[in-house]
């Protein structure tokens, strides 16, 4: 039997492990981290309403996405450089979400190539995502490679125009140590790019002019569906629809960006109000529990991602890390479905879930 127990207990230990200045970069958010407490807080605030005597002698996590069948809607979020956690790196996390039939996303920023992870994880099913950059060709070459080494959809994270106001990661002066490299980055420096180990001079090459016409131009040119990651309105949701995007990651970019804005899974049920099964309809953030899953499908999320989770078990043990914390989270959904009274991730409904505020009483 694991020591661990919980995400928590490999939190807690990966903690011990990390040099200070990785952990900071791991763990904190933006600003006052207001945004980075509210992910997780806010999951606290919505109550589960089970259903009982309802048949749950078999659970099935089986979903759909893009029309293609995923045997459990959790998956990795994008994050970067993560050969600083543990040498397994990419390549270590996207085979263990990929054991459990997850999907995987791959940062633009990774510390692994985009043709060495379809090469070290070829039955995983992975998706790239794209910093845009200012940099001509650059972002074009990058969603070519991916085209060509199989990845499944292309994520265009569009919450980092500028980087946030990171107080841990400057107090830290965080920079990618000098044994690893930003893979991705280095194929494409006959283009111009000038790839710097600073996370601002990283930064410095993202293009903060990208716009929806940039998104459609993209939408025509590609042909994996494209997802945009880091809206929080309806009124983006609907943007990204009618400029053609397949899907949405509901996020906040884990409370590193704009400190002050709602948790993703605040902000879940008004993005589905607003598009509802038109497009597909994903979150990430704050999600560190089989609870959290249920909660996020509860509210119309087809997916759930989690990044720090899985950094936790990399930065512990490796692939096999990962694998623990996805086999710890994957039975804390099945009994929480079990008990909740569903047998299938369809049999999970609004209803199941409330607002705290939803039960006090008035005054």
């Amino acid at each position: 039997m694991s020591e661990y127990n919980s995400v928590a207990d490999y939190e807690a230990k990966a903690k011990t492990l990390l040099e200070s200045s990785v952990k900071g970069f791991y763990q904190s958010g933006a600003g006052d981290e207001q945004t980075l407490y509210l992910n997780k807080q806010a999951f606290q605030r919505l109550r589960i309403r089970p259903r009982v005597l309802r048949d749950v002698s078999k659970i099935s996590l089986k979903n759909s996405i893009f029309s293609k069948q995923v045997d459990l809607p959790l998956g990795i979020a994008p994050s970067g450089m993560q050969k600083v956690a543990h040498d397994d790196g990419e390549s270590g996390n996207a085979r263990a979400v990929g054991s459990f039939g997850g999907i995987y996303i791959m940062s633009t920023v990774a510390t692994t190539s985009i043709e060495e992870l379809a090469q070290n994880a070829p039955n995983t099913r992975k998706w790239f995502q794209l910093y845009p950059y200012a940099t001509k060709g650059i972002s074009e070459s990058l969603i070519k490679r991916a085209e060509n080494a199989g990845f499944e959809a292309l994520v265009i994270t569009v919450d980092v125009p500028v980087l946030g106001l990171r107080r841990t990661d400057a107090k830290n002066k965080f920079v990618l140590p000098k044994t690893l490299q930003l893979a991705n980055l280095v194929k494409e420096k006959t283009n111009g790019l000038e790839i710097m180990d600073g996370l601002s001079n990283i930064a410095s090459n993202f293009n903060a002019g990208f716009n929806w016409e940039d998104v459609r131009r993209i939408v025509r040119s590609t042909k994996l569906p494209v997802i945009i990651k880091g809206i929080l309105t309806a009124e983006d949701a609907f943007l990204a629809k009618a400029n053609g995007c397949r899907g949405i990651i509901v996020s906040n970019h884990g409370g590193r960006q704009l400190d002050g804005v709602p948790a993703a899974i605040e902000a879940l049920p008004e993005i589905v109000e607003a598009v509802g099964h038109s497009i597909e309809v994903m979150m990430d953030g704050g999600v560190s529990q089989g609870t959290d899953v249920f909660r996020a499908l509860a509210l119309g999320a087809k997916m759930v991602f989690v990044g720090r989770a899985s950094l936790w078990g990399l930065t512990v043990n490796g692939q096999k890390g990962v694998e623990d914390v996805f086999r710890i989270i994957k039975n804390e959904l099945e009994v929480t479905m079990a008990l909740a009274g569903c047998a299938s991730i369809g049999d999970i409904r609004p209803s199941m879930v409330k607002w705290d505020s939803g039960y006090y009483s008035k005054l």
